[in-house]
């Protein structure tokens, strides 16, 4: 294992909260339009606490979403700058926490705070771990070249470059392609024996 439980759950959820953006969504369009979208994605994550329900979350949680895509493709230390700015606020309220089936766990702030006090908060501790693991490099940008989406790399080669199975596959059938291309002009396939 390579963080907490708690750590891979919130960076795991961070990944899919920035992947929402345009450009960096399945569709390359945004899709957090609404509160329904931001509920589907909290439920899907298990965020319990406090949800306003209202167009003012939304656009907190889409501001911290933009700060947040900042802050995961910096360097180390300026990673440490940017976490230690977030973290230098009376909102932070460190409590375990018990709860939906989870076993504790660590919450940044206390459930009542709003949702992207929370968000905010939750995700400098999360990278507080990575920072202090000196695993940075696993927070990665997509490899492909038309997504900005982003990644977690859990793997134990470190090896994961692509932010879904689409943009693999997208990547390799270009490779396959541009191959292929280079391959058919002339002069561009093996010689032959003899030549």
């Amino acid at each position: 294992m390579h963080f907490a439980y708690d750590t891979e759950d919130v960076l795991e959820f961070d990944v899919a909260l920035l992947n929402t953006a345009p450009g960096a969504s399945r569709s390359g369009e945004e899709e957090l339009v609404g509160t329904e979208q931001l509920r589907v994605l909290l439920e899907e994550h298990g965020w319990s606490g406090r949800f306003d329900r209202d167009e003012q979350e939304l656009s907190d949680v889409l501001g911290v979403r933009h700060d947040l895509r900042r802050i995961w493709a910096l360097e180390r230390d300026a990673m440490v700058a940017a976490v230690n700015a977030v973290l230098d606020t009376d909102a932070v309220a460190p409590q375990l926490a018990r709860h939906d089936g989870k076993d504790w766990h660590l919450h940044a702030s206390p459930s009542h705070a709003p949702l992207a006090t929370r968000l905010r908060l939750e995700s400098a501790f999360a990278l507080v771990d990575v920072i202090r693991a000196d695993e940075t490099d696993r927070l990665r940008v997509c490899e492909a070249e038309d997504c900005e989406g982003v990644l977690l790399d859990l793997s134990r080669n470190r090896s994961k470059r692509f932010c879904s199975q689409r943009c693999a596959n997208r990547t390799n059938m270009t490779a396959y392609r541009r191959r292929r291309a280079e391959d058919a002009e002339p002069g561009g396939g093996e010689s032959g024996a003899g030549d």
